[in-house]
Parts: structure tokens; C-alpha cells; sequence
């Protein structure tokens, strides 16, 4: 057995243990992401449980590590435990139907948040960021800080999300209307840091006159901006997607130009709020369907973003 199995093992018998306990006294709301490395997911986990547990729920939080497996254990650990309801950010839009569905026939509803499923009807709700939206505000910004010219590089996300890929569309809807800027360079670094320097270190060596980078999410561009200030690269402008304090950080620091606000840690609340309505009313009251909007953070506003919320 993988060592990353033997641990959902561990968690799923923990919480098969303590599901049945917990349900006799209140509620449990089970809450599934990947993994809380990466401190978008960590933020929609903190969310939901804030949220949940000021709603009087008794709450259990876990990773999947974006593996469908994984993910398939831990809600047949949440079956077993009779959780009242899932909040999930699932492991792929179609590797996670059957999962979903299978909650669904056990008479616990899914709220996903995040990322949507190739299903309709499954889930009660899927709320995601606007990301289409999300992607232009990011690529007017990145435009005008290349005034309109020059050749960049696209980091994209995991193949496997649809996120990625309407984010891409986003990026190059606004991008491909400037004839004089060119793209030389297009991978995916799989959401990842560490992947984003390797991919960058080697783009940078075959194209080292590049002017700007995009990246799908704020950990690829964190990543790429490690390899360029490890080029002694300071002049190319980057721009991320999420609204990450580390990009946040690197904003005022004049490093990065600007990411894109996912309002993570109130869509995971939201989702609570609607599966405690579910609970109560029998129905949320709202479509499946659930866009919300994503603000451009740049210099002017940095300061006032805090764990992917803009605080006053």
C-alpha cells in the first residue's frame, strides 16, 4: 500500500470512530479538498470549518491530495460515519462523479466548492469562482504591464481540471487581441510550485528574451518567479490567478504585477450556509450552478487582502 493511502487509511478509520460519536450529539459535516500544502485549499478548509462549527456542526477535514482514490475512501468514510453532508473540493470533473453519486444514493448531499464535476445533478450545489472573469481582469492586467508588446510565456494548470482550461481561454481572449504580443512558451506545471521552476528554468534558457508570464494559479507564478530572480531576471512581469498572501507579499514588494482574487474561504462558508439550509428546509433554495466573481488585486488594493479575503 502507497504511503499517502496508508495515511487515508489511518484518517478514514479516525473518522469512522468518531463519525458515530459525534453524529449522536450534533451533526458532522464532513469537508474534503486537496491537499492544505497549497494555501488556497488550506483557506476553503478553514472556511467551511469556522463556518460549520459556528452553525452548531461537528466538522472532520481532510485532504485528498487530488488523487480520485483517495478521495473515493474518505466518502465511503464519511457513508459509514452517517455524515450529514460533504463539502468538497473534488479530485476531477469526471474521476469524481461516481463518488459524488455515491453519496448522493446514501442520502448525503455534496456541496462542491472550487471545481465543478461532468455531472449535473449529483451534487446539490457546485459553487465556483467566476474564472473565465477571473482570467481577463488578470490578462488586462498583465497587457498593459507589457504595454501591449512583446513574447511571454503561459503556465497552465492540471489537464485533468476544468479550471485550467477555461482560464487559458480567459488569458488569450484578452491576450490574442494585441498582435504584438507573442506567446513562445505554453506548459503545465500542474498547479505546482516546484514543477513552475523547473518548466521555467528550461523556457528561460530557450527563449531568454521573454517579457512576461502567465500562470494559471499563484503557486506556478510564485514558482516561475524563483527561477527568474534566480536568472537575475527582475524585468519580466508576472501575473497569477487566486490571491494568495504569498503573491500578495510579492505585490508590494514590486515583484509580481497582480493575481486574481477566487473568493475561497467565503465560497467554502457559503457552501456551509447552503448545506445547513438543505438540512434544515430540505432544499437550498438557489440553481445548482454557482458563479461568483473575482477581483483584479494589484498594488492599489494588496494590502487590504488577507487569506484570500479582502478585509476592510
Amino acid at each position: 500500500m502507497k504511503f499517502s493511502r496508508f495515511l487515508a487509511a489511518v484518517a478514514i478509520g479516525a473518522l469512522a470512530l468518531s463519525g458515530s460519536a459525534a453524529h449522536a450529539a450534533e451533526k458532522l459535516i464532513v469537508i474534503i479538498t486537496p491537499s492544505h500544502d497549497n494555501p488556497f485549499f488550506a483557506a476553503e478548509a478553514m472556511g467551511a470549518e469556522a463556518r460549520a462549527k459556528e452553525l452548531g456542526y461537528a466538522t472532520k477535514t481532510y485532504s485528498h491530495d487530488d488523487d480520485a482514490n483517495k478521495q473515493n475512501d474518505l466518502v465511503d468514510a464519511a457513508i459509514a460515519a452517517k455524515a450529514a453532508a460533504i463539502i468538497l473540493d473534488n479530485a476531477g470533473a469526471d474521476a469524481s462523479v461516481t463518488a459524488v453519486q455515491k453519496a448522493k444514493d446514501a442520502g448525503i448531499p455534496s456541496f462542491l466548492i472550487d471545481r465543478e464535476i461532468n455531472a449535473k445533478g449529483v451534487a446539490e450545489v457546485q459553487i465556483v469562482s467566476n474564472n473565465y472573469q477571473g482570467a481577463t481582469l488578470a490578462a488586462e492586467a498583465f497587457v498593459s504591464s507589457l504595454g501591449e508588446k512583446g513574447n511571454y510565456v503561459e503556465l497552465t494548470g492540471k489537464e485533468s481540471d476544468t479550471n485550467a482550461g477555461i482560464r487559458s481561454k480567459g488569458f488569450h481572449d484578452v491576450i490574442d487581441q494585441y498582435p504584438d504580443l507573442k506567446m513562445v512558451a505554453r506548459q503545465s506545471a500542474n498547479w505546482s510550485q516546484t514543477e513552475a521552476y523547473s518548466k521555467m528554468e528550461s523556457i528561460l534558457q530557450a527563449n531568454p528574451d521573454i517579457a512576461g508570464v502567465i500562470a494559471g494559479n499563484d503557486t506556478m507564478a510564485m514558482g516561475a518567479l524563483a527561477a527568474l530572480e534566480a536568472a537575475g531576471r527582475k524585468d519580466v512581469k508576472v501575473v497569477g490567478f487566486d490571491g494568495s498572501n504569498d503573491v500578495r507579499d510579492a505585490i508590494l514588494a514590486g515583484k509580481i504585477v497582480a493575481t486574481a482574487l477566487q473568493p475561497a474561504y467565503r465560497q467554502a462558508q457559503y457552501a456551509v450556509e447552503l448545506a445547513d439550509t438543505y438540512l434544515k428546509d430540505g432544499k437550498t433554495g438557489v440553481d445548482e450552478k454557482i458563479s461568483m466573481d473575482c477581483v483584479l488585486i494589484d498594488k492599489d488594493n494588496a494590502a487590504k487582502l488577507d487569506n484570500f479575503q479582502i478585509k476592510n
